[in-house]
């Protein structure tokens, strides 16, 4: 029995509504030379397993896989179980509650086929809220260069629609399972991706991706936000030869985060751009400098306008939100303190 070209990774958690949707996205692919591993994340709030043992019996597709996993592991452990599985030499996401264009595979493998130093490869997308489009894009930039650059403060592919090359991940690992560093694991392990690998993404909207209601209120620490500057700071440091990031990395990542409570009382606006010049020097050193440089001019530019604004907090104000995030302080008092940024 011959390997398929591409395993599609899709795990299912509490999703018995959407995912039969999603599940047929993939079937009905264009692209026919595919596996798609669908993984009940431990769902016990609806039937996903049934749902999913459900298509399988009506369509007869050997092409789909259910693997059941009697517990959660969470969505990075049951992604790289699935890869585990995987005998595709690329490896696609799909999420449960996301749906693709029927062309999606067949651009995308043609695509890798063609540029074999790309590692990772998204697609534009579509904003959907419930069934109804919004009218609003994921439009993320396409070339590498550019995408390098935004790598070292944020993630600038949309995770149901990457495509992966296996060797990139044999290279580089799978996703990180250190509570430490993720939430967000796409964001990571692009980021240990790019180290070593081409990125890009395909100019068409090949996905349409739902946005799911979510609080966005919080006192106390954010533990995503402090967990993504982690990562910011240590991909500055990483392309500045540095084993660890030093300060200057740090406040580049708060600052263009516009997390002004990480900022260090003592920042010096010109070794943070000094940081964040060498990390894109040497992108472009590894890559070509045409799509870096302008991309480098927007950071710098970003760098400095948010430290002007970061310095508008008189020095008792930052004390406080910086001690704010070990210590109970009111999330009334938080907010006017970072109000003043304003005025």
């Amino acid at each position: 029995m011959s390997l398929p070209t591409v395993s599609v990774i899709m795990s299912v958690y509490n999703g018995a509504e959407l995912a039969p949707a999603a599940v047929r996205c993939i079937l009905d692919q264009s692209f026919a030379d595919f596996e798609l591993i669908a993984i009940d994340n431990g769902s016990f709030k609806d039937d996903t397993r049934a749902v999913l043992n459900r298509i399988v019996n009506e369509t007869g597709d050997r092409r789909l896989r259910v693997v059941e996993l009697d517990q959660n592991i969470g969505l990075a452990g049951a992604l790289n179980h699935g890869i585990g599985l995987a005998r595709g030499r690329y490896i696609a996401r799909q999420d449960h509650d996301d749906l693709s264009a029927p062309t999606r595979l067949e651009k995308q493998v043609r695509f890798l086929d063609a540029n074999p130093g790309c590692g990772l490869l998204g697609t534009r997308a579509e904003i959907w809220v419930g069934d109804e489009p919004t009218g609003r894009y994921h439009d993320h930039p396409l070339d590498n260069g550019t995408l390098q650059v935004d790598l070292l403060v944020n993630n600038p592919f949309v995770h149901s629609s990457v495509m992966l090359r296996r060797s990139a991940l044999d290279e580089v690992g799978l996703y990180t399972m250190d509570p430490r560093r993720q939430p967000p694991e796409d964001f990571e392990l692009w980021s240990r991706i790019a180290r070593a690998f081409e990125v890009a993404n395909l100019p068409e909207r090949l996905l349409a991706y739902r946005e799911m209601p979510a609080s966005m209120s919080r006192d106390g620490a954010n533990p995503f936000l402090e967990k993504l500057l982690l990562l910011c700071a240590e991909n500055i440091a990483w392309w500045n030869g540095l084993e660890r990031p030093d300060q200057s990395c740090r406040d580049a990542a708060a600052l263009l985060h516009a997390a002004y409570e990480h900022v260090s009382l003592t920042a010096d606006i010109a070794a943070i751009c000094a940081r964040v010049d060498g990390a894109c020097a040497a992108i472009a050193t590894k890559f070509g400098s045409a799509d870096v440089d302008p991309r480098r001019e927007q950071v710098l530019a970003n760098l400095r306008h948010h430290f002007m604004h970061a310095r508008k907090l008189p020095d008792w104000t930052k004390s406080l939100i910086s001690l704010s995030r070990n210590l109970p302080v009111p999330a009334a008092l938080k907010n006017w303190a970072k109000a003043r940024l304003s005025r």
